[in-house]
């Protein structure tokens, strides 16, 4: 019921100095794990829910309009309260995922906070069964109840796929040990694997870092790494798939979700044919999107034959310049304050109230995230800061997602989160502007060309990579309701997109057919992946009308961000124009990143 733990995002890298990095304050949560403002809250808790269930339950159909709306009220209080607990527990353990002390009490925490909100679990279930037209007229009669309208629609979406109430009790209180648990065993093996590269030992992320090295030697020389590592490890990551997968396929049964994706498009408050749209768009667009750009790059690489550890390899011209923190603050900082002056000062508290954890460190989890914690607090960043250029659009990145949350606070708790779909937008959209900024700021031909095709790399990164991993995932759950999958038969699965979305100028090396195990996104939120490709086509299509010159752009765009939930993506999108039902509107998106790579290709002529 609280919020849950982040969801990573796809780039980062491995540690050394680049300036003073930032660490996360997190006493704006809790002063510190056996504080007493902890202990109280916790307290606080386990009383309420029992009163709750106590007032309410058996009793929601009862109450008139401003009785239901004290209930909403109540229920968004302890909202917050478990979602700050958790916050707290989840983020000091992403700072340190290999020690045992902090893994502990995130456990702890998950499990009293599952036992404490079991006697909730009625209020969903009571809430689906009140009648439609009851519901109508309470809504009608109070101003105030009817603004959680977007909240009730989202819960009554799964009045079809609603158990009984003993029966979703029971799922309640078995989550910690079901897919919580492999979540947990996946993040904890993931952290501790080693991988030896020319003698030296590192860790994920550093060595998911070298594939971006200019020494080609040295790329290859982590890809083999990386696969001889994950190929020990591959029975550990199938079980875990195989699991994790088959838990889904038995819960979805019970609740008769017409497929294995339907759950993640109702939660995203989105239709199932919107995003069958989106994908087909993209993959429709293989041709003239990454089979194009590598085939150019091949050429710039003086390469016949593209090798997987070839795919975001630094151009031959671009320099290997360090960005140090402060220059990558700075550079983000102006993009965003030439937008807006509004847009800056948002963001201003992530660097100087330790809202920001940038540095790379022993056992902190890979990747990087922005975690909006709960709406009576702040967002919090993670980094893994490496000092390339493509660490400065991470950061525009997670910084968007920030200043979205910080603005989508306004709606209050059960208000303010933005469904998958639009929660990419801010994030996409700050780093086109931070592109932007750079590529205006290029001094020569060289300079443009190497920023188009890093923008280009990034570009395929979210939209045709992710797409990708949609159409495996889709696969593998498919695969999976058929019998258990041997990792041979995942690995095959892994391959038959890879090929088909990269191209023909790539070869594939033994190996590479099991780099499906690191992907976080696969085994912590299934599905999740299309939502970086729908926010990218989304900003490509908004930052077509911004360059269109929209006088209430910004005034528009600021108030979507501020809707949070509150609003469905037509609503959000009708003031630009825009209709994501439109099959015509992913062309929009995609014709974008097309018009970079026909100009990558007339500075070839």
């Amino acid at each position: 019921m609280h919020r849950s733990l982040p969801v990573f995002d796809a780039n980062t890298s491995g540690g050394q100095s680049f300036g003073d990095l930032p660490e996360w304050d997190l006493t704006d949560l809790y002063p510190a794990t056996d504080s007493a403002e902890l202990k109280r809250d916790l307290a606080w808790l386990e009383k309420e829910c029992a009163a709750f269930a106590a007032d309410y339950e058996g009793k929601l159909a009862d109450l008139d309009a401003q009785g239901l709306l004290k209930a909403v009220h109540r229920y968004e209080q302890i909202d917050v309260v478990a979602g700050r607990i958790m916050s707290f527990a989840g983020l000091r353990y992403y700072q340190i995922t290999t020690d045992s002390d902090r893994a502990k009490f995130m456990a702890d925490c998950q499990d009293q906070i599952t036992n404490f909100t079991t006697p909730l679990v009625f209020y969903g279930l009571e809430f689906n069964r009140l009648d439609d037209d009851h519901l109508a007229g309470l809504l009608a009669a109070n101003a105030d109840l009817a603004r959680y309208k977007p909240v009730f629609d989202r819960m009554r979406a799964m009045k079809p796929h609603q158990l009984s109430d003993e029966l979703e009790k029971f799922l309640h209180d078995q989550s910690t040990v079901g897919a919580a648990a492999w979540n947990r065993l996946f993040d904890e093996t993931m952290a501790g694997l080693e991988f030896e590269v020319d003698g030296e030992t590192l860790n994920l992320e550093a060595t998911l870092n070298l594939l971006t090295e200019q020494e080609r030697a040295k790329r290859e020389a982590a890809t083999h790494a990386l696969a001889a590592v994950f190929g020990e490890n591959i029975k550990i990551f199938a079980r875990v798939h195989n699991t994790l997968a088959k838990e889904k396929e038995i819960e979805d049964r019970w609740r008769q979700m017409p497929s294995p994706q339907a759950g993640r498009h109702l939660a995203n408050h989105v239709e199932a044919e919107v995003v069958q749209a989106l994908r087909d768009a993209v993959v429709a667009a293989y041709p003239r999107l990454s089979h194009r750009y590598y085939a150019l790059k091949a050429k710039w690489l003086g390469l016949e034959r593209m090798q997987v550890w070839d795919r975001n390899a630094p151009l031959p011209m671009e320099s290997e310049k360090i960005v140090d923190w402060d220059e990558a603050t700075e550079t983000v900082m102006s993009a965003y304050a030439e937008f807006d002056p509004k847009m800056a000062e948002i963001a201003k508290p992530f660097f100087t109230d330790g809202w920001i954890d940038a540095a790379v460190k022993p056992g902190k989890a890979p990747g990087a995230f922005a975690h909006p914690t709960v709406t009576s607090v702040h967002p919090y960043v993670m980094l893994n800061y490496l000092g390339k250029p493509r660490d400065v659009m991470t950061l525009a990145h997670e910084l968007g997602h920030g200043v979205h949350q910080v603005l989508a606070a306004e709606q209050g708790e059960l208000l303010s989160s933005t469904p998958l779909t639009l929660a990419e937008t801010a994030s996409v959209f700050g780093e086109m502007l931070t592109f932007r900024k750079l590529l205006d700021g290029a001094q020569n031909q060289e300079e443009r060309k190497i920023l188009l095709a890093g923008k280009v790399e990034d570009m395929i990164n979210t939209v045709v990579r992710q797409i990708a991993f949609y159409d495996f995932e889709c696969k593998l759950h498919a695969a999976r309701a058929e019998g258990e999958l041997t990792p041979d038969d995942i690995n095959a699965l892994w391959m038959s997109v890879q090929a088909e979305s990269l191209g023909p100028v790539f070869d594939f090396v033994d190996g590479y057919e099991t780099f499906w195990a690191y992907i976080p996104h696969f085994v912590h939120s299934p599905f999740y992946v299309y939502a970086y490709a729908f926010g990218d086509g989304l900003v490509n299509a908004l930052y077509a009308v911004f360059e269109e010159g929209d006088p209430d752009f910004r005034e528009k765009y600021f108030d979507m961000l501020r809707a949070g939930g509150s609003k469905h993506h037509k609503e959000l999108l009708a003031p630009f124009g825009l209709d994501a039902s439109d099959p015509k509107f992913w062309d929009k998106g995609l014709s974008m990143i097309s018009a970079m790579i026909d100009e990558l290709e007339a500075m070839e002529d």
